[in-house]
């Protein structure tokens, strides 16, 4: 049999068409190549999910159980927890599936799937952490007002609005890419999972509408929480300056340092990667991107349990109830 004949039948085996859209059955996820002993990576990731899974499970169920923890503040702590288990969810399963059992073919479908649950969670995790540096603001610039503007309507709301605004965006990005066309039998992705930057641009036909998500995404998601967080934090400090009890300060210096700490580890990584794109190895970035998914969903509950006072003391509680006075029946 001819060569071109087999190429041909090969193609029309491995792609979908609909309406002139080429879709291909797989997606290749190329990854980690040509780093040495990775599998250590890959079992450290498996304990980061357990410990995040467990951390974030736990410091939910103490939110829910505890009346004290019924607060507008923890209504986004228990949010951000959420997120982090489903973002991690979404992540390091699909990771540890797709190089540890050598799966990197990912069908079509599939890899949409992760794509957009990733970005999601993601995108669910910067609105979060804004939420929350709103919460401080209110709290440390305006106290006598924060229990007439962060109430629990006014939370809730807060945060249906953005599950709504990131879930437009997925929406609107996922009808996007299913409109490209991809002329290969299989689309090589160079990242750790299904990324929509590698995706879009192997694409055959015009993929300016992608390229506009691509840009307007990470300005809405992470620039303008940003520019918010250093607004809010530039304010706080002002009002600190202000305040003539050292006592005052460093009790509104606590309540931040928590949230502070989580800002830093889900920015700092991020815009590091993002600001020296082109001077980064490829590994490097695809690495730190790796972990910057990985390890807040991981700290931030182990942060909130050990920086926060009322936390601790509604745990210390919680025990108390459970062990040292039991229900009797």
């Amino acid at each position: 049999m001819n060569t071109g004949s087999v190429s041909e039948v090969t193609m029309n085996q491995d792609f979908t068409e609909n309406e002139n859209i080429s879709i291909p059955s797989y997606f290749y996820i190329s990854g980690f190549s040509g780093i040495p002993r990775m599998k250590y990576y890959y079992i450290f990731l498996f304990f980061v999910y357990i410990i995040t899974v467990l951390g974030n499970s736990c410091l939910m169920f103490v939110i829910i159980i505890d009346r004290n923890l019924h607060t507008p503040k923890y209504i986004a702590v228990f949010n951000l927890s959420l997120t982090d288990f489903c973002e991690s969810t979404a992540a390091i399963p699909q990771l540890l599936d797709t190089f540890l059992f050598g799966n990197q073919l990912i069908p079509y479908k599939l890899c949409m799937s992760n794509m957009f649950s990733v970005l999601l969670f993601l995108a669910m995790q910067s609105l979060t952490l804004t939420i929350l540096s709103f919460d401080r603001l209110v709290a440390i610039c305006l106290p006598l007002r924060y229990h007439m503007i962060v109430t629990h309507r006014s939370m809730l709301v807060i945060i249906g609005s953005s599950w709504t605004l990131v879930m437009l965006l997925t929406i609107i990005g996922a009808i996007f890419i299913s409109s490209l066309s991809f002329c290969r039998v299989i689309v090589t992705v160079n990242s750790f999972y299904c990324d929509h930057g590698p995706i879009y641009r192997s694409a055959c036909n015009n993929n300016f509408p992608s390229s506009v998500i691509a840009n307007l995404f990470p300005a809405i998601i992470l620039g303008f929480p940003v520019f918010f967080i250093i607004f809010s934090y530039t304010c706080i400090a002002v009002t600190l300056f202000r305040i003539t009890t050292p006592q005052d300060r460093q009790r509104a210096i606590k309540t931040c340092t928590a949230h502070l700490i989580l800002v830093a580890i889900f920015y700092v990584p991020i815009t590091f990667t993002y600001a020296f794109w082109s001077f980064i190895n490829t590994n490097t970035r695809i690495i730190n991107l790796s972990l910057t998914s990985a390890l807040p969903p991981m700290l931030n509950p182990i942060i909130y349990t050990f920086m926060t006072e009322e936390f601790v003391v509604s745990v210390e509680r919680l025990l108390k109830r459970r062990f040292i006075f039991p229900s009797r029946k």
